[in-house]
């Protein structure tokens, strides 16, 4: 299979369990979720230690993109392992893998899409970098800062709060727009349209 032909890799990150699923560390596996709505498939387990559904994103026909949606089942600073295997087992090059993340040097709400650089102290970037290195694509969702003195760690593994949650929806459908827009139309477009 050329590049050409290979399959988008999107990976939602969060960490796996009832227990984990409202918090903003987890805003990575609400996108993917939201995609795979719009696929209109259910995620199954695949051997890769990752929930997986293949599909295709964009407009129906030849307009579409062939894409494998994932969420990695095991804890965030883990994730490399699952999203190595995925790539090796679907054949993606780099520049064809998305990650969705939370991000907690943007203000809430706000999206950031870039390729490549740091992990920013986030430690799924930071086992997928080690896995892959750095030239993947991310969706950076802004999560914003912690409050007074509250430890970032703390911070990520709480739920949103009830202001936030009030905006939540529009902000991961939009979230989920963006990623689309990524996929089909390329990274610059989608910094034009969603980089605020």
């Amino acid at each position: 299979m050329s590049d050409a032909d290979a399959p988008w890799l999107v990976v939602g990150l969060g960490n796996p369990g009832p227990e984990y699923a409202a918090n903003r560390h987890n805003v990575g596996f609400m996108v993917a979720d939201l995609l795979a709505g719009r696929i209109g498939g259910k995620f199954r387990t695949h051997r890769s230690r990752a929930q997986v559904l293949e599909g295709r994103l964009g407009a129906p026909g030849a307009g579409g993109r062939r894409v494998v949606l994932a969420k990695p089942m095991s804890y965030m600073n883990l994730s490399g392992g699952p999203v190595t295997a995925l790539r090796d087992f679907y054949k993606v090059p780099a520049e064809r893998l998305v990650v969705i993340h939370d991000e907690l040097d943007i203000d809430y709400g706000t999206l950031r899409l870039k390729k490549g650089g740091g992990d920013n102290g986030h430690n799924g970037l930071k086992s997928i970098t080690k896995s892959l290195g750095p030239g993947y694509h991310r969706v950076r969702f802004g999560i914003g800062r912690p409050p007074g003195r509250m430890p970032v760690a703390d911070f990520v593994l709480k739920d949103f709060s009830s202001t936030e949650r009030k905006e939540l929806d529009y902000f991961v459908d939009r979230a989920a727009d963006a990623v689309e827009c990524l996929v089909v139309d390329g990274l610059e477009r989608a910094q034009g349209t969603y980089n605020s």
